[in-house]
């Protein structure tokens, strides 16, 4: 089989490898029919993921049908079509029992970290019955393959952890794709004002479309602008969805008194915690990985045409041209891009859907 391989730092190459065996009675063998690329996997080839081997085929995302099942998998069977979710659970360790999925003991976030991961024409996932779902029948894959990771990320990095709640203000810093999940999932709880943040026109224009009350271009009077909208309470979450050491400190101005800062992006270096400004302003900080414990509730909503998920790919790619379409996320602005759908079985060839 092919897959898409981190031989370096900003290196990938599409080589043959042998096609992923059963190794375990609970695995599962997936021939992926769709994946595409995620935040993590740039910051992966920048080297801010160090414990990624060169030699890991790339990739945690992905749609496909079950090609094989070892014997103790009683879920599904060859020829389902499924949705692979980022963090593999066991289902049976201390961490898995609290819910925290991606602690688990014997899993967590292992595709396309501690072992192959989806950008590849076959994968092998662990613990198939408790890390695969059912694809709903007659639903756009294109959204379905967003449940994979993404939605769930903003859901419950930034949504849940964030307390957003019924008349709450929310502002969201970065709207790419992850920021962009935040938003079509806070909308679920009612937020009275759910600003986005951004320094790319562009994106803030799809925020504005997926339902954002306001956009605010970032820079030097982005904080005035929220606190006008806010009457200058500031907010009572706000999302991290960059992870760079501007936006988190974008996000403790932002905050309001008994607010919560939700971090979600991922960060390869040290950040500033003003505690002279924010220790008398009862402020939570919260950080997670996600668990995927949504994805389940997300693919319902899909399916019922509550999440518009499909709205977020722009660009389609077959898979031999992956690394144009590795190119052209890394350059999303520039390409208008958000989520980038490579396709095993269709034509690609960089559509754009916006």
């Amino acid at each position: 089989m092919k897959g898409l391989v981190f031989v370096g730092l900003n290196k990938i190459e599409i080589q043959e490898r042998p096609k992923p065996l059963i190794v375990e009675p609970t695995d599962a063998i997936i021939r992926l029919a769709k994946t595409t690329i995620c935040g993590s996997d740039l910051h992966i080839l920048k080297g801010h993921v160090p414990r990624v081997p060169f030699g890991r085929i790339m990739g945690h995302e992905g749609l496909g049908t079950v090609d094989a099942v070892g014997a103790s998998v009683t879920r599904f069977k060859p020829g389902d079509r499924v949705i692979i979710s980022t963090m593999t659970k066991c289902g049976r360790c201390e961490f898995c029992a609290q819910g925290m999925y991606s602690h688990c003991a014997d899993g967590g976030w292992t595709l396309g970290n501690t072992v192959d991961g989806t950008q590849a024409e076959y994968t092998r996932v662990r613990h198939a019955d408790g890390s695969l779902y059912l694809a709903p029948s007659g639903v756009d894959e294109d959204a379905l393959v967003m449940a994979s990771c993404m939605l769930p990320t903003g859901m419950e990095c930034g949504v849940l952890s964030g307390h957003v709640q019924p008349g709450c203000r929310v502002a969201i810093v970065g709207a790419g794709p992850i920021g962009l999940s935040a938003l079509m999932s806070a909308q679920l709880y009612s937020p009275s004002v759910i600003i986005m943040l951004d320094l790319d026109p562009a994106r803030l224009e799809a925020g504005r479309r997926l339902g954002a009350t306001h956009a605010v271009l970032s820079g030097p009077h982005a904080v005035e602008e929220v606190m006008r909208i806010t009457d200058g309470k500031g907010v009572d979450t706000a999302i991290e969805a960059v992870g760079s050491p501007p936006t988190f400190e974008l996000c403790q101005e932002l905050i309001g008194v008994g607010g919560t800062i939700a971090n979600i992006g991922i960060h390869g270096g040290k950040v500033d915690l003003h505690m002279d400004k924010l220790w008398d302003r009862n402020i939570t900080v919260t950080t997670r990985q996600v668990d995927n414990g949504s994805t389940a509730d997300l693919m319902e909503l899909i399916a019922r045409g509550q999440i518009d998920a499909g709205a977020l790919a722009t660009h389609y790619f077959r898979f031999d041209e992956i690394q144009e379409a590795y190119a052209c996320f890394s350059n999303a602005a520039a390409n208008k891009a958000l989520k980038v759908i490579v396709d095993f079985e269709g034509t690609g060839g960089a559509a754009a859907r916006l």
